[in-house]
């Protein structure tokens, strides 16, 4: 059987040198921060990855912005990450210069429900 190793994100090395490894429901978080955070075509084989949060962070607030994120997020996250979570609860706020995500997911893998916070502010 195949062993894969997770590296952590931000990447950065360990006690002993080497790159830093995550366990698999810490692997997945990542993923999923690089996603909400990557701006679309910042990838070069991959244009239409990423949520581009980090270019809202100044846009006006209003609820018509938040729903239009909550979908967005949500559908690419169905597509990008479909494979390894189901999406069950997404929650967008912006406040003056801060962005907040607040997640709900199912781990396919482990059928285990994981809650992730992120927040950026500029």
């Amino acid at each position: 059987m195949t062993q894969f190793m997770n590296i952590d994100f931000p990447f950065h090395f360990d006690h002993r040198h080497r790159t830093a490894a995550t366990d698999n429901d810490d692997h997945i978080r990542d993923m999923i921060e690089q996603f909400l955070f990557t701006n679309p075509g910042e990838r070069v084989n991959r244009p239409d990855f990423g949520a581009g949060l980090l270019q809202l962070v100044f846009a006006p607030n209003s609820p018509e912005l938040a729903a239009a994120l909550q979908f967005t997020i949500q559908a690419g996250l169905q597509r990008w990450l479909g494979d390894l979570i189901e999406v069950r609860k997404l929650e967008v706020t912006s406040e003056d210069a801060t962005l907040q995500v607040e997640l709900v997911y199912l781990v396919r893998l482990t059928q285990e429900e994981q809650t992730a916070q992120f927040t950026r502010a500029a």
